[in-house]
């Protein structure tokens, strides 16, 4: 009797919440005992499943942060003060520099207002003592790499130029004065550096022998030759020029000047890539240098690598940027762009795509922490640095290739950024050592054997 009276009482219930016109019109429409009954053979699971999708909409859901250091490196490896000195790069990046370069990107310019609000930084030259420079890690420099190119690859390689290549070459191959000279201006940015090593034939096999040649006559060289690809060149104060000396057959390095006599650079145009950089092709001929400005520690393409060496990592760091950059556009854009009424990043192969990105830019940033590591107890080699470079730059490429395709058709405009990081990819998979002559470099060290020609 119970068991009825409470049969009775859950039926009140139910009736006082149906509509019944509502229920006469759903009748007409489909059978309604046919699907009461399929509901009765609902497990509990799938009856929760069917209420949830059948109820009302919940509040808007806090969605994760957008964030490419899945590992949180950034985190745990930094002191407070480098981590201050990372967000503050961040944050001027993202209001200086994002708002802009698409637009100097496409017209192939350089933003030259930007370069005294870089100096205010104070991170040029940043793992050098000495000259005002900061003396930080190279880690520390390594995250800051990946900061700009997060944003922007070309405005990393510029600071890469001046602050690695171009400052490198004086800091570890110059001699006292020259590092008196140029070092604490080019730290603050009132001189630009480029450094010119790769030629129209000769490009990453530089070490197997420059056409570009230097005749010593007194206190005098003169240079003859071509360099091309130079970063900076077109504007610089001062361009470290690599050279075969005729006599000893052994490459040394030369400070040119501004203006030097004999010194021409012309743009080279038409770039799908690093539009932003303005490479230069220089040709020298009978360019005078004096002997005091030739860099007094260059004395064979060994003391060359000692600064491609540091930089090569730098590059890598580059590329964990470049693929942070489109991995973090690319997350932000399927958690908007909504298909079938849902935003796209619910669904399973989209899912898919962004955690194959996130697990090659995880392992890139792991590996190029390690790279720092040994860059700071001073024990990095040329194959650490060159494994880096090979391995950072072909994932970047997959990267920004995913990046691209889970936002479709969007993904080739530039105002959502990632087809600039799959251009720029291409320049970075080629530049400081192509994945070719990196990957012998590494071989010869794991095998004892060297396969250069």
């Amino acid at each position: 009797m119970s068991n009825l009276f409470s049969s009775l009482k859950n039926a009140y219930r139910l009736f006082k919440h149906v509509d019944f016109q509502k229920l006469e019109e759903l009748s007409k429409k489909v059978d309604l005992p046919k699907v009461v009954d399929s509901f009765s053979h609902l497990d509990e699971t799938q009856l929760n499943g069917l209420m949830k999708m059948l109820g009302t909409p919940s509040k808007k859901r806090e969605l994760p942060p957008i964030e490419g250091d899945f590992y949180h490196l950034g985190d745990e490896a930094l002191k407070d003060e480098d981590r201050a000195l990372q967000l503050k790069v961040r944050a001027f990046l993202e209001k200086e520099v994002k708002p802009i370069v698409n637009q100097y990107w496409l017209k192939a310019e350089f933003p030259f207002e930007l370069i005294p609000k870089i100096a205010e930084l104070n991170i040029c030259g940043l793992t050098y003592t000495g000259y005002g420079c900061p003396g930080r890690s190279n880690l520390m420099e390594g995250m800051l790499a990946m900061e700009m190119a997060r944003v922007d690859t070309s405005i990393s390689t510029f600071f890469g130029v001046q602050s690695g290549l171009a400052m490198g070459s004086i800091y570890l191959l110059g001699s006292e004065a020259q590092k008196q000279e140029w070092l604490p201006s080019m730290q603050q940015f009132k001189t630009i550096g480029a450094f010119g090593l790769t030629e129209p034939e000769v490009g990453s096999g530089a070490a197997g022998g420059l056409t570009t040649t230097a005749k010593r006559t007194g206190n005098t060289w003169v240079l003859n030759g071509q360099k091309k690809w130079i970063g900076n060149a077109t504007f610089s104060d001062v361009t470290i020029i690599w050279a075969r000396d005729l006599d000893d057959n052994q490459v040394k390095g030369f400070l040119v000047r501004k203006g030097a006599k004999g010194f021409a650079v012309e743009k080279i145009q038409d770039k799908m890539a690093l539009r932003i950089v303005q490479n230069g092709l220089i040709t020298l001929t009978n360019c005078e240098v004096n002997e005091e400005d030739r860099l007094q520690e260059a004395n064979s393409f060994k003391d060359t690598a000692k600064v491609l060496r540091m930089t090569r990592a730098g590059v890598a760091w580059q590329a964990v940027g470049c693929a942070r950059g489109a991995y973090e556009s690319a997350l932000a854009y399927t958690r908007t762009r909504k298909q079938f009424g849902k935003p796209i990043a619910s669904y399973q192969l989209i899912q898919n795509h962004l955690v194959e990105m996130l697990s090659n830019l995880t392992a890139m940033q792991t590996l190029c922490f390690r790279l720092s590591q040994l860059q700071d107890q001073g024990i990095l080699t040329d194959e650490h640095a060159s494994l880096a470079k090979v391995f950072c730059s072909m994932r970047t490429r997959d990267v920004v290739s995913r990046a691209r395709e889970v936002m479709g058709g969007n993904g080739i405009l530039l105002e959502y950024d990632v087809a600039r990081f799959v251009a720029d990819a291409e320049a970075i998979y080629s530049y400081e050592g192509t994945k070719e002559i990196n990957s012998l470099i590494v071989g010869r060290a794991i095998t004892g054997f060297s396969a250069f020609v």
